[in-house]
C-alpha cells in the first residue's frame, strides 16, 4: 500500500496505466522467453541424418521412425509428424500443408510480441502525457502564488512532472528490445523448421541434398 502511495505521489494520475503497461511488459517478456526455451528446439542435425537413411518407399521403416524418433512434444517434432503424415499426397500438396502448418504456428509463436512493441509505443506517449499535465498543474499553482517563487520550488515541481516520461522510456525500452530480440529467435526458429521441412520433403520424392561440405551441420546452411 505504501508503494502505490509512493508511485502516485511521483506519477500523479498515470500511476495506474503506467503500472499496468510495466506488469504487462515483465510477464509477456517472462513468458514469451519460457515458450521458446520449451518449444525452440529444432533437432536438425539428429532429424535429417535419420531421414537421409529412410526409404519412404517402405512404410513399414516411415512408420517406425516415427514411433521410434518423433514422439517429442516440441515443435519440430510435431512439424516432421505432419508432412510425414501426408506423405502420400503429391509434392506440391505437402507444401502446401506445410506452408499453412508454419503459418498457424508462426501465430502461436509470436502471440505477444505486438503487444510488447504497442506497449513500446505508447509508454513513452502516456509518459509525456502525464508530464504536460503535471506541467500544467504545476503553473496553475504557481499562478495562485502572490509571494516570491524560489528555484527550489520550481525544481521540484519540474523533478516531479518529468518523472511520467522517465518511467515511460523505462518501460519501452525492455519492450522494445524484448519485442525485437524474441522476434529474430522465433523468425531463426521457424526457418530452421522450413528448411528442414523442405529438405525431407524433397528426401520423400527421392531427391536427396546432402548439406554443404564446409558446414558443421545443416543448421548452419539457415544460420
Amino acid at each position: 500500500m505504501n508503494t502505490l502511495i509512493t508511485l502516485h505521489s511521483q506519477l500523479g494520475m498515470m500511476t495506474i496505466p503506467l503500472t499496468v503497461l510495466s506488469a504487462l511488459t515483465l510477464m509477456l517478456i517472462i513468458e514469451r522467453t519460457f515458450y521458446m526455451l520449451l518449444n525452440g528446439r529444432t533437432h536438425t542435425t539428429q532429424i535429417l541424418s535419420k531421414v537421409h537413411r529412410i526409404d519412404f518407399s517402405n512404410s513399414e521403416q516411415v512408420e517406425k521412425f516415427i514411433e521410434r524418433d518423433l514422439q517429442g512434444k516440441t515443435i519440430m517434432f510435431q512439424a516432421m509428424r505432419m508432412l510425414l503424415g501426408h506423405r502420400s499426397f503429391t509434392k506440391d500438396l505437402r507444401e502446401e500443408a506445410v506452408s499453412i502448418w508454419l503459418f498457424k504456428k508462426r501465430q502461436q509463436y509470436k502471440s505477444g510480441i505486438r503487444t510488447l512493441s504497442i506497449i513500446g509505443v505508447i509508454s513513452p506517449l502516456i509518459g509525456l502525457l502525464g508530464t504536460v499535465l503535471g506541467l500544467i498543474e504545476m503553473f496553475k499553482g504557481l499562478a495562485l502564488t502572490s509571494g516570491s517563487i524560489s528555484p527550489s520550488v520550481l525544481a521540484d515541481g519540474l523533478g516531479l512532472a518529468m518523472s511520467t516520461t522517465a518511467v515511460g522510456l523505462l518501460i519501452a525500452l525492455p519492450a522494445i528490445t524484448g519485442a525485437q530480440l524474441l522476434s529474430m529467435w522465433i523468425e531463426k526458429t521457424l526457418a530452421t523448421i522450413e528448411y528442414t521441412l523442405n529438405h525431407s520433403n524433397l528426401h520423400i520424392e527421392g531427391i536427396s541434398i546432402e548439406c554443404p561440405d564446409n558446414a558443421k551441420s545443416c543448421e548452419e546452411v539457415v544460420a
